[in-house]
């Protein structure tokens, strides 16, 4: 037997897939501007955000506190 998709199922994957994408980016838009901040105020902020205690850099940090956020969510 062959298996066939319908339709629906490629929009709902589309879906899930942008919204996804959507989170993380507005998840990052916040998390960046708060470690900008933070760094500029001399506030420690990797110990504030889950997932970014080892990072090196601020982008770095900043995914992997988004990626936790959005195991979290998902």
């Amino acid at each position: 037997m062959s298996t066939t998709h319908q339709p629906s199922d490629v929009f709902l994957k589309s879906d899930a897939n942008s919204a996804f994408w959507g989170m993380f980016s507005l998840a990052f838009v916040i998390l960046f501007v708060f470690a900008l901040a933070s760094s500029v105020l001399g506030v420690q902020w990797r110990s504030i955000l889950p997932g970014a205690e080892n990072a090196k850099g601020v982008v770095g940090g900043v995914k992997a506190a988004v990626y936790t956020f959005m195991s979290y969510i998902f």
